[in-house]
């Protein structure tokens, strides 16, 4: 047998190999498992010990897990392949939802499934960086005008279509997260500065012809929450007295006055975080905020160490896209930004977020396991 057949049988014998086995991330896993078992244990005190909520969370949780370990078998070729395929069928449910959604609390954001209920928004946040990726990637690096202009396209059009819902603070972290892919492809620094100028010129317009009266009144009330104890200013000041009453080391487990007497509200979904302060106080939430940039930080490397410029740009938009709303969710609640709306990642409480974000870390998991299948998938 010659040296070259032996090499070839080799390669071939290590890629049956590697076929036959699952693409797991041990170290992501932990992780996950680590912020799902924390936020199942908020969630327990947050929803006034209601196992319901928690049964329901953890179901979500295994549905989303499952989903995680089924999107790690494909390629990140294949992602990159079907990109433009799973983007236009968050396009058509952004659409559906304009004439069938449900509408709730005065928004039209899900669509009703039969057994479920399904908001697509949630799929826009993995469809569009995923989308810009792929459109980057096949063209030079740093993106020439036109490219910018094309990548801007793709995420202005199902931003527009969430701002319709009315949903402005989805539509602009949907907008974040495309661009965030530009950002890393090495946008130049002037197409930046036009991009901030831009922003602030059109700031007013925004506020004017955008912005409706109460998206209006939550600016407003950040400024001023007094001025409206009762009405608009009541969240914001409920949840900044129950973080500042859990100290250094909290109240205790379920010990919680704001959040167990009701005077918190959506104390399980947006402003869970300050049922973790109040009770478990500077502490607790520092160690959330430890395993939140333990699994960014590991994310990121991930996407460091990826073998290609479509995995790298997915895989570091995602990981700062997560860093995006777990920020404006604590901001908001702690009241240094509007109320806009952003569950906690993995903590608060819904169905759509926790399978669509376990959606994405599939896809990490993919990309982590890329330099194992080198020269065994074709």
């Amino acid at each position: 047998m010659y040296k070259d057949d032996f090499v070839r049988q080799l390669n071939t014998k290590g890629g049956d190999r590697h076929q036959n086995v699952l693409q797991l991330d041990f170290t992501l896993i932990f992780i996950l498992f680590a912020l799902c078992m924390t936020g199942l244990f908020v969630l327990y005190s947050a929803s006034e010990q209601s196992l319901y909520y928690v049964k329901r969370q953890a179901t979500f949780m295994l549905i989303g897990f499952a989903g995680m370990l089924i999107v790690a078998q494909f390629p990140v070729r294949f992602w990159e392949r079907w990109a433009s395929l799973f983007y236009g069928s968050a396009l058509i449910a952004l659409v559906a939802v304009l004439f069938f959604g449900i509408e709730a609390k005065g928004a039209t954001r899900w669509l009703n499934l039969g057994f479920s209920r399904f908001q697509p928004s949630e799929m826009a946040k993995i469809a569009v960086p995923m989308m810009v990726s792929a459109y980057l990637s096949r063209r030079i690096i740093p993106p020439k005008l036109k490219h910018v202009a094309g990548a801007l396209l793709i995420v202005a059009i199902p931003a527009f279509l969430i701002i319709q819902q009315p949903d402005l603070g989805t539509s602009i972290l949907v907008f974040a997260s495309g661009f965030f892919v530009l950002f890393l492809a090495g946008l130049r620094k002037r197409y930046v500065a036009g991009a901030f100028i831009g922003s602030l010129a059109a700031a007013p317009l925004l506020w004017i012809y955008v912005m409706r009266d109460y998206q209006k009144q939550r600016v407003l009330t950040l400024l001023s929450p007094e001025d409206d104890k009762f009405g608009a200013g009541w969240n914001i000041i409920q949840s900044t007295t129950a973080i500042g009453s859990g100290g250094l080391s909290g109240k205790g487990w379920t010990e919680g006055t704001q959040s167990q007497l009701n005077f918190l509200p959506e104390s399980h979904t947006d402003f869970i975080i300050a049922v973790l302060a109040e009770e478990f106080g500077l502490l607790g939430v520092i160690g959330l905020c430890g395993i939140y940039l333990l699994l960014i930080g590991y994310c990121m490397m991930i996407a460091k160490n990826a073998q290609s410029q479509f995995a790298q740009l997915l895989a570091a938009s995602t990981s700062l896209t997560f860093f995006i709303y777990m920020f404006v969710n604590m901001s908001m609640v702690s009241g240094l930004l509007p109320v806009v709306g952003v569950p906690l990642p993995l903590v608060s409480y819904g169905g759509s977020a926790i399978v669509t974000l376990f959606f994405g870390f599939g896809i990490l998991m993919a990309i982590s396991s890329e330099p194992k299948r080198i020269g065994t998938w074709r």
